[in-house]
């Protein structure tokens, strides 16, 4: 009974510090789909509706201004528009020590057209790169492409 006992305590030992891992790199995992599911369900409206979808980050649309996005983001059909109530998804907050940051095309909003393809208020091209972080994991990109589309990288850098 004894060594029963002290080996179940060894494993156990061995076995906690690393499903704590396993959960934090699936908590950052999680994020990344999120995301990329939300850019898809914003393109897909965006065609559907024949007219601009937008992914914005926080809850306030993306006139709030420039928030950061492990605050959340919603999905609204033309967000210029300032109608709260035609939110078609909103999206909850990181946890805790998770970051999102978009580079500088999609820092602040990804933007689609009735064609499917993201676009800048102004017109312009829309493609860029959210890294998806937390300390010691793996970090998680979601490129957005020249056609609209995104897709999850895994990078084999460790988040700082």
């Amino acid at each position: 009974m004894m060594v029963a006992l002290a080996i179940a305590g060894i494993v156990l030992a061995l076995g906690v510090p690393a499903f704590g891992g396993f959960v934090s790199e699936q908590q950052v995992q999680d994020r990344a789909e999120a995301l990329l599911h939300a850019l898809d369900v914003a393109r897909s409206e965006a065609i559907k509706r024949g007219g601009r979808v937008d992914v914005c980050p926080g809850e306030g649309g993306c006139a709030a201004g420039a928030l950061p996005w492990e605050g959340g983001w919603v999905v609204v059909p033309d967000a210029s528009r300032g109608d709260d109530a035609a939110v078609v998804v909103r999206e909850r907050a990181s946890s805790p020590g998770i970051t999102v940051r978009g580079n500088r095309p999609v820092a602040d909003y990804v933007s689609y057209t009735g064609a499917g393809r993201a676009r800048r208020f102004e017109g312009g091209l829309q493609m860029g790169t959210f890294t998806i972080c937390r300390t010691g994991q793996r970090t998680r990109k979601v490129i957005l492409a020249n056609s609209g589309r995104a897709r999850i990288e895994v990078a084999s850098d460790r988040c700082p």
